[in-house]
């Protein structure tokens, strides 16, 4: 077992008030929860700086990205979100997605997370779950999609917000729909779980 194991979230969305951003909070505080490291990459916080991928250019004069690798690269488990764009995902995953390669994601626990405007978001995940694989991340079998999030989540009422350190606190929004609420925790929880017990399946002799 890894004693403590590490849980990177990546948001992929740039949107103000992102209601992924939001589902990532929730789903890190769950890994916390159980026991892991945390951290969270915000590629929508407007002082970072990660340039459009461009295989002319090394990663390491690219702004902030030899930082943000650094941290995938020692990441035992990744939690990944994406907007739903044209039934994929959007520019910022792609382009952060482009940066990384096998040093990032091989030997790495991922959970897959897709909110979508409207009612779909079968496609966004699949196509992450392709790519993910295509660096030998290991993909986790459950996934969470959001469809139709401006209904899936409020903003936070006067003196509703959790406690600093407890499950929620940190987002801008509460989950209106317990269910979704639930496969999110889940979904963290089992991220760390699998990170912290990844070499029981991963340290295969040759």
């Amino acid at each position: 077992m890894t004693e403590t194991p590490t849980v990177v979230a990546v948001n992929g969305s740039r949107r103000d008030g992102s209601y992924g951003r939001a589902t990532l909070q929730y789903a890190l505080d769950a890994a916390a929860e159980y026991g892991a490291e945390t951290e969270f990459i915000d590629l929508g916080d407007p002082d970072l700086d990660v340039p459009l991928y461009h295989p002319d250019v090394d990663a390491a004069d690219a702004g902030d990205v030899p930082e943000l690798l650094a941290r995938m690269r020692r990441a035992d488990g990744v939690l990944l979100c994406s907007p739903v764009y044209h039934d994929s995902y959007s520019s910022a995953f792609r382009s952060f997605h482009d940066w990384c390669s096998f040093d990032e994601y091989e030997d790495t626990v991922v959970g897959l997370f897709a909110v979508a405007g409207g009612g779909s978001y079968g496609g966004t995940l699949e196509h992450m779950r392709a790519t993910i694989r295509g660096v030998h991340g290991w993909v986790a079998p459950l996934q969470v999609g959001i469809r139709g999030a401006r209904n899936k989540f409020e903003p936070w009422a006067d003196g509703e917000r959790p406690p600093d350190g407890e499950v929620g606190a940190g987002s801008r929004y509460e989950f209106v729909d317990e269910s979704l609420r639930a496969r999110t925790l889940k979904l963290g929880r089992r991220v760390a779980h699998y990170a912290g017990h990844k070499d029981a399946f991963l340290d295969v002799p040759e």
